[in-house]
Order: structure tokens, then sequence, then C-alpha cells
């Protein structure tokens, strides 16, 4: 089968009888409304606010692909092997309290075996092993061991992790396929132990692929070593952290269901290789043109492979970004994609390739993906033009940074990991380029690798673009003040559009429990007058104590009423609609949004008047306002 065949055949199997569920649209890869996430890095993320137990316009069975983006920087060392990738697709499904793990594990398993046509006697799963807070889960150790059964095969649950088949042809009729993990391997929660919160054990299932392809210490289906690749992880959400800090059952239980699209694709189209797959192919073979070198030697990789995947990986991740309306900046998600890019024009350097060239990778992936995703169709130009451009600009810092460390290793200057991070900030260097460059060998690298890390680690608190939680609010965990705030947001939206004209569209937004940030499109800085006139407005109608109210209605009804949508954002055919105001006829704001909010303005009185705090420039044509209630 073909990637665009095994996602059609994914999204059938879900929305057919007997599972029925609602196909919902992906999301931009910059998150809108939550401040803990540069990026979307899960499936999972546009059904966040329904987890608590709001219900979805869709209903309570939902699937769908969700793009998501991996930006830590010893991830981004991982790419060059023949598996791992920044950017990746997530398959997903869900139970808002609805069917249970009885029947999501024999429907997965299905899909794996009768619809993608997997071996089942390759495959392996992992539970939670329980700890002194949450039992093990047994029940999913039965519900597996009865699954397995209906394919023929005896699957036992073995305490020792370690007890694998030592290959593929004993794997044949092995019968220890179900291990316990801890925690830290087979629990889920959405952040810390916040009261609140949701958490519950996974069961991640993998394949033997039947080949070691990284010595490890210790050989298990949850190691490094590359023999059994994670194909998919079912989240049973079945705990909220109570008060106490302790984890109590939930009345409605979700499920939560991912798996890695590229990988599954490599494995049904049996590959051992994540590049050599249909979904990557294009790019390797428009890499060898610009190149003119081969991506193996005779099936074996050479010494450029390395360079063809980081080069096939980056420019997808790039144009990806792009396509979602960031440009390459010194903040935020704008300098994760100056990383990559930066990292493309170095290792195309190390392939030879001359002149400018990420525009032609890009175009590939544009071509490639965009009948899954017509928004790359749809900002082409911008794509191109801003990758090329970026291209040309870092080539000159390229050169100056070989320059400076020519000039430091003539000097006998030598290299530690604060020199190492220099190099990197000033120039763009990735830690390996310039350890490379200095002719570092393996054991010197350590303390270097751990110095810089630990530069890098202090930037990025300082920079804010850690990608672990910023701050403890957050549309995730539905605080007071955020969903104040939340509200207080869409007022202001409608204040701006009556100061500076309806022409006035979101384009990024930010929440935490302190204040408030919207990015909207307009030219020019506002003028103290403006600022003061939208502050008024939110304050008369803070002060007018309007109902706030929440309403389901078909997405063309919605648009036609003049409904504002999120920039970027794609909709199912039935939305979720807020307004603010007696009646949907008057009232002052209406937006697709998920909530949740106050039940009316007066309530964000309690936190203070309506106060902008800065005003200033996001990007070209783009104004970004900071405001809070206080």
């Amino acid at each position: 089968m073909t990637s665009a065949q095994i996602r059609q055949k994914f999204i059938e199997f879900w929305t057919s009888p007997p599972r029925n569920c609602k196909e919902i649209p992906n999301v931009s890869l910059v998150p809108n409304n939550d401040p803990t996430l540069l990026f979307v890095n899960s499936g999972m993320f546009p059904i966040n606010p329904y987890l608590s137990g709001q219900p979805h316009p869709l209903g309570k069975r939902l699937c769908n692909f969700q793009r998501c983006l991996r930006t830590n920087y010893d991830e981004m060392l991982e790419i060059g092997d023949n598996r791992h990738t920044l950017m990746f697709e997530m398959m997903g499904d869900w139970s808002l309290g609805s069917f249970t793990k009885r029947e999501q594990i024999p429907w997965i398993m299905s899909f794996w075996i009768d619809v993608c046509g997997l071996d089942p006697r390759r495959i392996y799963v992992s539970i939670f092993e329980g700890n002194e807070v949450v039992p093990r889960d047994d029940e999913a150790i039965e519900i597996w061991k009865n699954t397995f059964a209906q394919y023929g095969i005896t699957a036992e649950f073995s305490e020792d992790i370690t007890k694998i088949p030592a290959n593929l042809e004993q794997g044949q009729n092995w019968k220890y396929r179900i291990f316990p993990y801890p925690k830290k391997k087979n629990w889920w929660q959405r952040a810390a132990d916040t009261p609140g919160e949701l958490g519950g054990p996974t069961s991640e299932m993998f394949y033997d692929m039947g080949e070691i392809a990284v010595k490890d210490d210790q050989y298990h289906i949850n190691d490094d070593s590359g023999r059994f690749i994670e194909i998919g992880n079912n989240v049973f959400m079945e705990y909220r952290l109570g008060e106490d800090g302790q984890w109590y059952p939930l009345k409605h239980k979700n499920i939560d269901f991912g798996g890695g699209f590229e990988r599954v694709v490599m494995i049904v189209q049996g590959k051992k290789d994540i590049f050599e797959t249909d979904v990557f192919e294009p790019l390797l073979v428009k890499i060898s043109q610009l190149s003119g070198k081969n991506y193996k030697n005779n099936g074996q990789e050479n010494e450029f492979t390395r360079y063809f995947r980081i080069l096939a990986d980056h420019s997808r991740a790039a144009t990806f970004i792009l396509a979602d309306g960031v440009v390459p900046s010194n903040k935020d998600q704008g300098y994760v994609l100056r990383r990559f890019i930066r990292r493309l024009v170095r290792f195309g350097q190390k392939l030879e390739i001359k002149d400018n060239f990420t525009k032609y990778l890009a175009e590939v992936v544009i071509d490639h993906l965009s009948y899954a995703y017509p928004h790359l169709q749809q900002n082409r130009e911008f794509v191109l033009s801003e990758i090329d451009k970026e291209e040309t600009k870092f080539k000159k810092t390229l050169d100056g940074g070989l320059k400076e460390i020519q000039k430091l290793k003539s000097s006998n200057q030598n290299l530690d990991g604060k020199l190492a991070f220099y190099i990197y900030e000033t120039f763009g260097f990735p830690l390996e380029m310039t350890l490379d460059e200095f002719g570092i060998d393996d054991k010197q690298a350590v303390n270097i690798e751990k110095e810089f890390n630990e530069q890098n680690q202090k930037h990025r608190e300082l920079s804010k673009l850690a990608s672990e939680r910023k701050f403890r609010g957050g549309l995730a965990d539905q605080s007071e003040n955020v969903i104040k705030l939340h509200t207080a947001h869409h007022l202001l939206l409608r204040a701006l559009q009556i100061v500076l004209g309806n022409q006035v569209k979101q384009r990024g937004s930010n929440i935490t429990g302190e204040r408030l940030r919207i990015d909207f499109n307009y030219e020019n800085k506002l003028t103290d007058e403006q600022l003061k006139q939208v502050e008024q407005i939110v304050n008369e109608k803070i002060d007018q104590n309007l109902p706030v109210k929440r309403i389901e209605i078909p997405f063309e009804e919605a648009r036609k009423i003049g409904a504002e949508m999120e920039f970027g954002q794609k909709y199912p055919s039935v939305v979720s609609v807020y307004y603010i105001g007696d009646s949907l006829e008057t009232a002052f704001s209406k937006e697709f949004c998920g909530g949740p909010h106050v039940a009316s303005t007066g309530e964000l009185r309690q936190m203070g008047k309506f106060v902008i705090l800065k005003e200033e420039s996001s990007s070209q044509g783009i104004r970004r306002i900071k405001a809070t209630l206080r």
C-alpha cells in the first residue's frame, strides 16, 4: 500500500461500524491558545479541552491525522538514523467516555493485522507495572491475551522484560509477549502533579524488525537498539489527581490512541529505513539530483546517508512550519525554524550542493503532501520565498563562522562547551558540526557536549524556548484566571475590530494566568488614543455583565453569521461557537472556540480592570498586544 492508501484506510476503519468515529480536522503546528508549547507535539492536542468532560461538537468517538513537531536539541541530534524524524504525523482515535479498552485493544489489533497486513507474531506489547498509588493494569493483560488468542497466538505475561526471542524465527512461536514497565514508560498525564490533572496507564505496541541497529546494555521491547519499533500507544485516561495528591478513578474514562504514521508506512511497505518509504523517497531523489551523490551504495549506508536524512527531515519540517505562517526569527517558533534551515544549509554544503537548494526541497514537500494538507499549496509562494531568503542570509553567516573557527584553531584555542555554544549562537553551527570542524574525538566530546547542553538549557530558560511547560497556567488546566483572560481575549479582538476595522483578524494567541497576548494583522503602530479606545470598549462590556453562551451549529451557518475563525485552522461540519451578548443576532462577539469561558463578563471584574500592558510589532504586518485584568 502507498502512504496515501494507508492514510485513507485508517480513517475508513475508525469511521465505519462498529467504531463509528467522526473525523476531526488537523490543526496548525502553532498552538493558538496554549502557552505551554511552542509547537503541537501530539495528536491529542486538538481535543485537550474535551478530556475533562466538555462535549465535543462531533460527539464522543473521534479520529484524525495530526501534524506534530519535536524541537529538543537531543531529539535533533537523533536525526540521521533510519527511524527518527522531527516532524511526524500522528494517526489517532479517541473515546471521550464512550468505548473502553475492551473494545480499543481488539480494534487496533484488527487494524494492524486485518487492514495493514502486519504479522501478529512480530507484535509485542507493554503495560503499566503499577506502583504504591495505582495498581498494575491487569485488565489490559487479560484483554491482550484474549486478543492475541483470536489470531491463534498464545501470549503470556512476563515480569522479566528481557524475556524476548533471540530472532524472528524463534519469535514465531514465542509465548512471552506482554511486559510491565514503570511510570516513566507506561503512564501518561498531561502535565505536572497539579490537582485536577488527568492521567492513566498506557499500553504500547512494538513490532519486531529482526535486527539490532544500535548495541544496548540490555535488550527488551522498549530499548534503544532499534530492533523493536513502537507503532502505537493506547492511553487509558482513567484517573484524576485529587487535592490530596492521590489518583482517583474517573467516572467517564477516556481513551487516546496515537500511532506514528511514518513508522507504520515503513513496516507496511516492508522497509527497514523510514526514509526509503514513499513518504520521503521523492525528497531523496531530489537531493541526489542536486548533489550528484547516492543515498546508499548497493543498499548499504555510505558517508552521505546521514546528510540525506537530515536534509529530507528538516526540509519537510521547515516547509510545514512556514506554511503555518511562521517566519525565521530570533525568538519562539521563528527561532526553531531558523535552526532547521541553518542545518539544512550546512549539511547541504557537506553534500557539496553549491547553489541555493532549500526551495527545491520545499517544492517537493508541497507537491507530494498537498493532497493531505491543502494549505501547503495555498501558501506555496510564501514558503518558497521565505526559505530561499533565509538560505541566502545564512550562507553569509556560515562563511564567517567557518573563518572564525579556523582563526580559533590557528591560535590553538581549546574547544569547550561554552565556546561551542558561542559558535552555535553566533553563527548557527550545530554542536556536532563544531566538533567535526575542531577534529574532536568521541572521548573529548563527552565533556564538551555536557557543558554545551548546560549552556543550551540556560539559554532556553532565559529565552523561554524550552519545549517543556513554561507556565503552570494555560487552557489545559482551566484555572479561573486563564478562563477569565480567555473571555477578555474575545472582547479584545472585537474591540480592535471596532477601533481599527473589521479587516483585523487574530494571527496568534497565548494565555497564562497572569496575562493574555494576541497577535493580529495591522500595518501600523497603534496610537495612544487607539489603545485607550480599545481599553474603554472592553471595560464597558465587562461592566455591562453580558452573558457568555455556547452553541453547536453547522460550520456554514457559523460562517454566515460572521463568527470569527482562528487563522490557519480547519473546522469540522459542526462547530462550537461562543457568543457574548443577550442573543446571537445582537451579540457583541462571536467566535469559533472550544472554551472554556465565564458565564458572564461581569465575572472578569473580580480580577480587576482590563489594562493593555504593551503594544509592539510581532513580525511584518503583524502587531502584538499584551494585556491583563488587574
